[in-house]
């Protein structure tokens, strides 16, 4: 392929054949795909090198790729990686839009990955509702605007709530993101409340109820299964927490969807 841009369809919501979490870089840090009929969006939870079409491209935590149909894409990991994904088939009708290849989606990375993980809670693949939440992303990525020069500060915290975005399952310290952003801890705190006007705590708390509110009222996950996948194992702490942050307990805010 060997360029930065490709056509995409857009004009009608695409056949969604597969919508997923890929967990890779344990058994292999190489994986080789190609699809000959689908296209693949990925949004990533890690840093890696991606060759698409021949062409290498560094990518990091809150970056997006798109994957035309019949074009080999390669992963080289540097440990355990995990991406979300979508396999689908653009509806070639009307004028395409230009998308990068890759790109950083920068602060909306975090809404790009709500998307996704409605699209993941809604499949099988083929469902209207799957195909309507990966057409948003897919809309959101094609108008993202051109990056910027001298961004340093939203590089660092988009990279931040990306890293934080693919953790909530697990334990997260503010010296863990920031590491994983590249700044020093006392500058990324500095930096969020900037530009998200919370703290970096404050910030996991939010995403993390976020996503519990989401899992509670759009999936049939048991409660302990919704409290594990937001980072609360105690299942006294998780109910607390839903009364504080979203008005009611676990049960409560199921049945009020």
């Amino acid at each position: 392929m060997g360029v930065d841009r490709v056509p995409l369809h857009l004009e009608r919501p695409p056949f969604v054949a597969n919508a997923g979490v890929g967990v890779h870089g344990v058994r292999s840090l190489h994986d080789v795909f190609r699809l000959p009929d689908l296209w693949q969006v990925h949004l990533y939870g890690y840093s890696a090198d991606v060759t698409i079409g021949g062409r290498t491209h560094s990518v990091a935590p809150g970056w997006v790729s798109f994957v035309p149909a019949g074009v080999e894409v390669r992963f080289d990991y540097t440990g355990r990686s995990e991406h979300l994904f979508a396999h689908f088939r653009p509806e070639e009708t009307g004028e395409p839009s230009t998308v990068p290849v890759v790109r950083d989606a920068g602060p909306a990375a975090a809404g790009l990955s709500e998307l996704m993980r409605a699209a993941i809670s809604a499949s099988p693949g083929g469902s209207a509702r799957t195909a309507a939440e990966v057409w948003t992303a897919l809309w959101r990525i094609a108008q993202l605007p051109e990056p910027t020069t001298g961004g340093t500060r939203n590089t660092a915290v988009a990279t931040a709530t990306a890293y934080i975005e693919a953790n909530l399952a697990r334990p997260l310290s503010v010296p863990d993101v920031a590491r994983a952003a590249g700044v020093s801890h006392n500058h990324l705190t500095r930096l969020f409340r900037a530009e998200t006007g919370l703290p970096v705590v404050g910030w996991i708390r939010q995403r993390r109820m976020a996503r519990a509110r989401h899992l509670l009222t759009a999936t049939t996950m048991s409660i302990p299964a919704v409290a594990a996948s937001v980072g609360i194992h105690d299942l006294q702490a998780f109910n607390k927490a839903c009364r504080r942050e979203l008005g009611g307990s676990p049960r409560a805010v199921r049945a009020g969807a």
